[in-house]
C-alpha cells in the first residue's frame, strides 16, 4: 500500500471520528436547548465535560490530550524544528486545559456548589 492510500485512509477514519464526535457535541446542544435544563443539571452537564467517567479528566483533557500528541508530533517532523508548528500546539492545550477546563469548573461551583460531592 502507498503512502497515499495509508493517509487517505487514515484522514477518512479521522474525519469519520470528527463526524460522530460533532454529533454527539450536537446532542449534547440539542439537550442543553430542551429549555427544561435546571441550574443543577446544567452544573451535571458542565461535569461531565470535565471529569465523565474517564480518570484522566472527560472530553476537556481528551480534546488537550490530542492536540499535545499532535504538538509531540511537530516537535519530530517541523522543518527547522524551530517551533512554528508545535508550540502553537502546545500552547493550545494548555488553553484548552487551563483556560476552557477551569472555566467550565468555576461555572459548575457557581451553578451548584454542592455537586461536585456527587
Amino acid at each position: 500500500m502507498t503512502a497515499v492510500a495509508v493517509t487517505r485512509t487514515r484522514l477518512e477514519r479521522i474525519r469519520a471520528s470528527v463526524g460522530i464526535a460533532q454529533l454527539a457535541l450536537q446532542q449534547i446542544e440539542d439537550d442543553l436547548n430542551a429549555g427544561d435544563v435546571d441550574q443543577a443539571e446544567l452544573a451535571a452537564i458542565l461535569r461531565e465535560l470535565i471529569e465523565d467517567t474517564d480518570p484522566l479528566g472527560g472530553f476537556i483533557a481528551s480534546l488537550a490530550q490530542l492536540v499535545t500528541v499532535a504538538a509531540r508530533w511537530a516537535e519530530q517532523i517541523e522543518p527547522d524544528r524551530d517551533g512554528d508548528a508545535s508550540c502553537p500546539l502546545h500552547e493550545a492545550a494548555a488553553l484548552i486545559t487551563d483556560h476552557a477546563g477551569m472555566r467550565l469548573i468555576w461555572a459548575a461551583r457557581a451553578l451548584d456548589p454542592q455537586g461536585e460531592a456527587e
